[in-house]
């Protein structure tokens, strides 16, 4: 159990730490100064929940790991992050449009997660549920607000829904380690939040007087992350990430 468990606290963890170091980039260059500040707290937000999945997991493995073994000693096939958070940040309607859909999943997920069976994760869910509330609040109000704003932005708003859309169905596609942690009562159905997030998409999309994005039932869409492979963006991210720790083993502020 504890290998399955240490696997699924990494994709928890690495969902948030990847999708906390992309909005990171965001400091400095956000369109205004209140959007520069949410976003890089929001990033501190994914980076804090990143570090208390991992110090879980440092505690069942042992053998010396600390919450710093795995962001920064694993090799690229070992991070467990769905595709969708590795994607550049692209505009400011390209980070939206996949706020918009990755907030929606955290908020439902961490929803069922505070009844999980593991005390630990309840209790993490439950604090970060806090701040993905906020997280889906703020893509929201500003998916609408570019949608239904001018004719650029509504034409931008769009488009970014529409190129992230075929990223998302990964987000439910229950891995062999999700599935077993669902049957331990560890885990959550992964379809069923699939009914809530479609339908919470459909309502902010709808208010935004966009279209949503119609695919065929059971239409392809882009996946890997979950069983290590991922696109040529994650490599960059890794490169950025590891370098210090890579170049100069052990080092300490």
């Amino acid at each position: 159990m504890n290998t399955k468990m240490i696997d699924y606290l990494m994709h928890l963890a690495d969902n948030s730490l990847i999708y906390g170091h992309r909005l990171s980039e965001w400091c400095g260059h956000g369109p205004i100064l209140e959007v520069d500040m949410a976003l890089s707290n929001i990033a501190l937000d994914h980076i804090g929940a990143a570090r208390s999945l991992y110090q879980y997991a440092a505690e069942l493995e042992g053998n010396g790991k600390t919450e710093d073994s795995y962001p920064y000693f694993r090799d690229i096939r070992a991070f467990r992050n769905v595709l969708l958070v590795e994607l550049p940040n692209g505009d400011f309607a390209d980070t939206i449009a996949r706020s918009l859909c990755f907030d929606s999943y955290q908020f439902f997920l961490y929803q069922a997660l505070k009844n999980s069976k593991d005390q630990r994760i309840a209790a993490i869910a439950e604090k970060s549920l806090k701040e993905v509330t906020y997280h889906q609040r703020f893509s929201s109000e500003w998916t609408i607000r570019l949608g239904d704003g001018t004719e650029e932005s509504r034409e931008k708003m769009q488009r970014a829904i529409h190129e992230v859309w075929a990223y998302t169905g990964e987000m439910f596609d229950a891995s062999a380690t999700e599935n077993e942690m669902l049957e331990a009562g560890i885990g959550t159905d992964l379809s069923a939040i699939k009914i809530q997030w479609e339908e919470r998409m459909a309502e902010i999309i709808q208010e935004a007087t966009l279209s949503y994005p119609m695919r065929a039932q059971g239409a392809w869409f882009q996946k890997g992350g979950k069983t290590g492979i991922h696109t040529e963006y994650m490599g960059s991210i890794l490169s950025e990430m590891q370098y210090l720790q890579k170049s100069y083993p052990g080092c300490e502020w």
